[in-house]
């Protein structure tokens, strides 16, 4: 993953929270798609560069992560 150099407004990219995060904050990831690219961000700090990976790579992120959920 890559610290995303290309400087997008917020309200140009449409960020999703996981259905997991809860309304009350925390520690939560959100995604956006751009083109051939996969933008990830902190929720709690917006202000901060998103990181970017390909569509493949934040794939194997995700089923990763799945199949090592406790």
């Amino acid at each position: 993953m890559n610290a995303d150099t290309t400087a997008h407004a917020p309200c140009q990219l449409a960020w999703v929270k996981s259905s997991y995060s809860s309304e009350e904050g925390g520690e939560c990831v959100e995604v956006a798609t751009s083109g051939p690219t996969v933008r990830i961000r902190d929720s709690k700090d917006i202000t901060r560069r998103a990181l970017t990976a390909s569509p493949g790579a934040w794939t194997a992120f995700v089923d990763f992560a799945i199949s090592h959920a406790s």
